[in-house]
């Protein structure tokens, strides 16, 4: 199956990363012509010169564009859609919007995040009704290359998109922040990088290898009067779930 985005920001980019490095052909289209000539070195890249070049030439393709820019991009592509499938990347433009805009036809949606770029997306699919099973599974295989997939049920989709899309995000001002700390007390910031994402990465993996509960996991480095514990009191004193809980309700709830 050859690929196909239009639109080449930093989830667009991400995600044509993923797939390039992964050998898919997979067709590409900005409106920067930057952005697209970035690509030119990539061996499985067919960079074009228009929106509809990348419906024309791939079987599936991903709009990886603004929200506010789906309907008219819609508009200037559909003519060329066909039996394409045609994915969404964003709960904002969601399958009753796309079916309201591309009725009968072969509709996704596929929520990644960032890490496509370095092969570790976490990927919601949530397919719509006229997609065979066969042609979800050769998606999600695809989707899989630059990391792994979930199949998704369409009434969790902004939930999916609030604790995985968002994530990063949430992620990375952690591991910010926990360097501005260790720098104030005298380590070197490249260093703090490598500790704390590290930390950060092997935790996840704990949580994900182990099958542990993450609050055991959390009691296991707990010690009875140790440092740890200390932290976790000035955490839970600062409102630290409560902020990752009302982040996620802020979402839910725009």
């Amino acid at each position: 199956m050859k690929m196909g985005i239009i639109g080449l920001g930093n989830m667009g980019a991400a995600m044509a990363h993923g797939l390039l490095d992964n050998d898919i052909e997979t067709f590409l289209y900005d409106r920067n012509k930057d952005k697209r000539d970035a690509f030119k070195i990539k061996e499985a890249a067919r960079v074009v010169e228009s929106e509809v070049d990348v419906v024309k030439g791939a079987d599936a393709i991903i709009l990886a564009v603004k929200p506010y820019a789906y309907e008219p991009l819609i508009e200037t592509i559909k003519d060329e859609v066909k039996d394409k499938i045609i994915i969404s990347i964003t709960s904002a433009f969601d399958l009753k919007k796309l079916e309201e805009c591309l009725p009968n036809k072969k509709l996704m949606m596929a929520l990644p995040n960032t890490p496509a770029k370095i092969l570790n997306s976490m990927t919601g699919i949530c397919p719509g009704k006229n997609i065979s099973e066969e042609e979800v599974s050769e998606i999600r295989k695809i989707l899989s290359s630059f990391g792994e997939t979930e199949l998704v049920e369409e009434k969790n989709i902004k939930i999916y998109e609030a604790v995985s899309g968002c994530m990063p995000a949430y992620v990375y001002m952690y591991i910010e922040a926990a360097a501005d700390a260790a720098v104030s007390y005298g380590m070197k910031r490249d260093m703090a990088y490598r500790v704390i994402s590290q930390a950060v990465a092997g935790s996840g993996k704990m949580v994900r290898e182990s099958g542990i509960h993450p609050g055991e996991l959390k009691d296991q480095v707990t010690t009875p009067g140790g440092t740890t514990i200390k932290g976790v009191k000035s955490l839970e004193k600062d409102g630290f779930r409560s902020a990752i809980i009302n982040a996620v309700d802020s979402i839910m709830n725009k």
